[in-house]
Order: structure tokens, then C-alpha cells, then sequence
């Protein structure tokens, strides 16, 4: 069916919230289909602004060659002229060189890459205060040498790291705190707050962040899966690439110690000793406790070869208490029972 058109110079409704100014792009009239499927195009302070989508809630007349579109609940709308006023910022980079330990949590963003997610206090990375939550790593030193690679690929990425002989130079992406994934939602809210009707906006974030985590989740069941198929086909460090990449998709406490034990395994495995302790280390800090299997475990047999895994499973596990201690204790509460 032919859409109808609706004149300019009738108002819909009555308008209501703030209102942005923006000139027809078609003489007089609007299609009343575009209307109803919320995308109209138009231009912005004399600058094409290109197709956005959203129930127009109200539209009224302003004048013979222009229209105030207005909508109390369409937080695109309300913002456009703002948004279309403002002018992309050229990059900012910056260039550190670290020393072990590091001293920063990475997280893997929508797009792949590696962005910072926390910098330990009083580490190296902290001592150099460059570093902010939310920047992008954009390379990084080679596992050895100067060679400098790309961090396009999260997993790879850690598993450059982690391996690395020697300090670690990083070129990073300055963000200024906007957190990939989660920068959208903060200016929603803002905007939201602006125009005095946050209801609306608060719970389009919450379905977002929820549809968020349920991403994150099957992403790292995936990953998981994956992992496990390449580790028992004896491909490890595709394996490891998996295993890094689950950690990098802000795992639960459970799904990270796992996945840290299961780093440690392929680093054991690869026989990269170091790192592989230090994947182990990672796993117990959260909280993995089943010591026996560390003990004995064959695929962890490479790092227990390592003078350094005694102390560090001593570290989280309190060692066993001496034959001859423990029989001093029996004997004073006369376990047995003497004749």
C-alpha cells in the first residue's frame, strides 16, 4: 500500500521535552512511513546527518522550511545536533617499556583487542602513571629481541606477554577512561540525566549490560570448549590462545581459576616454566584449591621440576605439618590410647 504523506505545516502532536532543530531534506512534506518506522534523514546546522533510528515520539511545525523534532524518550534525537557538532579527536598515543612483574589486568574488548583493565598499586606499571583503565594496547615488544608486533588478537597478545624475556614496550591508545563497550552507555545516561527523563535510559542500560554479560558468557563457553578440543589434540598453543581469551571476557572468579589452571597446563606442557608458574600463581589467587591435583597433576610436571614450585605452592597451601610434630600432638592428647 502507497505510504501517505503528511504536510510539514501540520503538527503530529504536542511536543514535549527539548526539541532539536533540523531543516527538511525533501521541500515540504515527510513520508508518514518513515515516521512510523522511525528513520527519517535530515540535515543538522547545514551538515548532512545520516540515517538514525528511534520512534519520533512528537513533531511540530517551526517553519515553512524546517521542523523541531522532539522526543521525550529517544535519546539519539534529543543529542543530534550535539553529536553532530562535535569534532572527531585525532588519537593519542603513548609509549612505555616495562620491567616484570608488570603489574596490569588486561580485558578483551568487543573488537578483539587488548585494553587495559586494571593497574595494580605500587607496581611498575602503576609507577609509571601513564597508564589509565579503558586504553588500548595497539603493540607490543616480540616475545624476545626488539622486534615489535601488533596486539590485534587478545589471545596472542597474552600469550606474547606472559613469554616475554626481558622488559616489555607497549604503545597504547590514551582513552581517557571511556572503557570500550561501556563508553556508549555512560553517554546515554548523561544525556538521559539532561533531558530529565533518566527512567528510560537507566533501563535501556540494564538491557544492554544484561545482553552484555549473556554475550560474554556464551563467548566464553565457547572459547573454553574450543580450548579443550585443541589441548587434547595435543595443540597447545592454539590451546593457550583460547585459555588467554576466556580470561580476557571478564570470567567469574570459578571460570578463571579454571582457565588459569588450564594456561598453566599448556605453559607446562610447551615447557615455558616461568610463565607457567605464573599462570598457576594466577590460579590459585583465585582461588583454585584443589592442591592435590597441582601436586600431581602429569601435565603440570614440568613446573614441578621448577625449584620455584615448592614456594609458591607453600604460599597458598599450608605445608604439611611434620611426622614428627604430628605424633608429638598425638601422644599428648593420647590419641591411641595407651595400655
Amino acid at each position: 500500500m502507497a505510504a501517505s504523506v503528511v504536510n510539514v505545516g501540520m503538527a503530529l502532536n504536542q511536543c514535549s521535552g527539548p526539541c532539536v532543530s533540523a531543516s527538511v531534506h525533501q521541500e515540504s512534506t515527510i513520508s508518514s512511513s518513515l515516521l512510523s518506522s522511525g528513520r527519517v534523514r535530515c540535515k543538522v546546522e547545514g551538515s548532512l546527518k545520516s540515517t538514525f533510528s528511534g520512534c519520533v515520539q512528537s513533531f511540530k511545525l517551526q517553519s515553512s522550511n524546517g521542523v523541531n523534532i522532539c522526543s521525550s524518550r529517544n535519546v539519539n534525537l534529543r543529542a543530534m545536533a550535539e553529536e553532530a557538532s562535535e569534532a572527531p579527536k585525532a588519537p593519542e598515543y603513548y609509549e612505555v617499556e616495562l620491567e616484570k612483574p608488570f603489574g596490569i589486568k588486561f580485558y578483551k574488548g568487543r573488537d578483539g583487542g587488548v585494553y587495559i583493565d586494571q593497574i595494580f598499586p605500587g607496581s611498575n606499571a602503576d609507577e609509571t602513571k601513564m597508564f589509565t583503565p579503558g586504553d588500548r594496547v595497539i603493540a607490543t615488544s616480540a616475545m624476545f629481541g626488539t622486534e615489535v608486533w601488533p596486539a590485534a588478537e587478545y589471545g596472542r597478545t597474552m600469550y606474547t606477554v606472559r613469554q616475554r624475556i626481558g622488559s616489555l614496550y607497549m604503545k597504547v591508545e590514551k582513552r581517557y577512561g571511556k572503557r570500550e563497550g561501556q563508553a556508549a552507555s555512560a553517554e546515554q545516561l548523561s544525556k538521559e540525566r539532561n533531558a530529565g527523563s533518566i527512567g528510560d535510559g537507566i533501563r535501556e542500560i540494564q538491557i544492554k549490560n544484561y545482553l552484555r554479560k549473556q554475550e560474554l558468557k556464551q563467548q566464553r563457553e565457547e572459547e573454553l570448549n574450543e580450548g579443550l578440543k585443541l589441548y587434547r589434540a595435543g595443540k597447545y598453543e592454539e590451546a593457550l590462545v583460547r585459555f588467554e581469551s576466556v580470561l580476557g571476557l571478564e570470567p567469574e572468579s570459578r571460570e578463571s581459576r579454571v582457565a588459569c589452571y588450564n594456561v598453566a597446563c599448556c605453559y607446562s606442557k610447551l615447557n615455558q616454566v616461568e610463565a607457567g608458574l605464573s599462570a598457576l600463581g594466577d590460579a590459585m589467587e583465585y582461588g583454585f584449591e584443589d592442591y592435590k591435583s597441582v601436586r600431581e597433576d602429569p601435565d603440570l610436571a614440568n613446573l614441578r621440576a621448577s625449584p620455584n614450585f615448592t614456594p609458591l605452592l607453600n604460599k597458598y597451601d599450608e605445608p604439611f605439618l611434620n611426622e614428627n610434630a604430628l605424633n608429638a600432638i598425638k601422644n599428648v592428647f593420647n590419641i591411641f590410647g595407651r595400655k
